[in-house]
């Protein structure tokens, strides 16, 4: 039984779909204020709260994997990101350990612990950043996914840790409203010169966690236990060959309009005050531009082709043309 946290979000609902689709026992973690109605025929959903603990028992009773995508990546407060993922990690991991001493969680502990590029910051001198990298996360999100990192680091040190970078395909919200800008004709890019991402496309990603998740069990691929991988595209990109990738796709030859930094700073500000009023999170916030004003986002991915033998084989062009043709049926795109 694989037990998945987060298996309603977009890289967990792609996830817990394929997992179905190969015949795995999956259950699913859900809270009381979620529907469960979308999960695939045959996947069980327990209610629960990571953040209260409630339910934890149950999930966990009969399972030997755990695969932890559950996740903060929007909040109105700083405390938030710190309930929803340092907090929510040290409760499950408690509870995981309660019940492998009871005998109710199987042979494990398996896990593997989603965390993300942020949790170490960006590439200060241009070149892809490593893994043992010392981590310098500038967000408050990130900082929150280093602290969950070193609770898991601390308690189960067998687990793999995987941090992926930008996600991008269909069902995505984050990246949408770029492709939808690009759709309508314009696309804003922050003022400073260029900047360069990694990316990985949700399947490849789904590919990767359960590369990651066969490693930890009895026969391990290169000892991959306790080890931390960074899972993403071995070529990174910018955002202008993003857009431009785009714009092919959709037909566009979409304006450029250039914003200063100043003034997304003050854009970011807007943004959190109609959050608050609004009691909605959204992924605009003075945190993001700051994060987006640096010019190098890129990791190494070397690590995780030589003991997993994972590479993300979807390039950006198939996998946002994937992205785009899903967005086009579902009626969120006209191009």
């Amino acid at each position: 039984m694989i037990l998945v946290t987060g298996g309603t979000g977009f890289i967990g609902a792609h996830l817990v779909r394929r997992l179905a689709a190969s015949g795995q026992a999956v259950r699913c973690l859900v809270r009381r204020q979620a529907s469960p109605r979308n999960l695939p025929s045959g996947v069980e959903a327990v209610y629960g709260n990571l953040i209260s603990g409630e339910g934890l028992p149950e999930a966990l009773r009969g399972t030997d994997t755990v695969i932890h995508l559950a996740g903060v990546t929007k909040a109105l407060a700083p405390a938030d990101y710190y309930a929803g993922n340092a907090l929510a990690t040290r409760n499950l991991l408690g509870a995981l350990a309660a019940a492998l001493a009871g005998g109710l969680a199987g042979r494990g502990p398996r896990l593997v612990h989603v965390s993300s590029l942020a949790a170490v910051g960006p590439s200060l001198d241009g070149k892809p950043i490593a893994e043992d990298a010392e981590p310098h996360p500038l967000s408050h999100y990130g900082k929150s996914k280093l602290e969950a990192e070193r609770a898991v680091q601390e308690l189960a040190p067998d687990a793999v840790i995987v941090r992926p970078p930008v996600v991008y395909g269909p069902g995505d919200t984050d990246v949408f409203p770029l492709l939808k800008s690009i759709s309508k004709g314009f696309v804003l890019r922050l003022g400073g010169g260029e900047r360069w991402f990694s990316a990985i496309y949700v399947e490849d990603l789904v590919e990767g966690l359960i590369t990651a998740a066969g490693s930890t069990g009895l026969q391990q691929i290169n000892g991959a236990r306790g080890r931390t991988y960074f899972l993403a595209h071995a070529k990174p990109v910018s955002w202008s060959q993003f857009g431009a990738a785009a714009a092919r796709i959709m037909n566009r030859t979409p304006r450029v309009l250039e914003v200063p930094a100043a003034i997304a700073h003050v854009a970011g500000w807007g943004a959190e005050i109609w959050s608050r009023i609004t009691r909605k999170p959204g992924i605009v916030s003075r945190e993001k531009v700051a994060e987006a004003q640096c010019k190098f986002w890129t990791c190494d991915v070397g690590r995780a082709a030589r003991e997993l033998g994972f590479q993300a084989p979807t390039s950006l062009e198939n996998g946002l043309a994937e992205t785009l043709a899903c967005y086009k049926e579902a009626g969120w795109l006209t191009y």
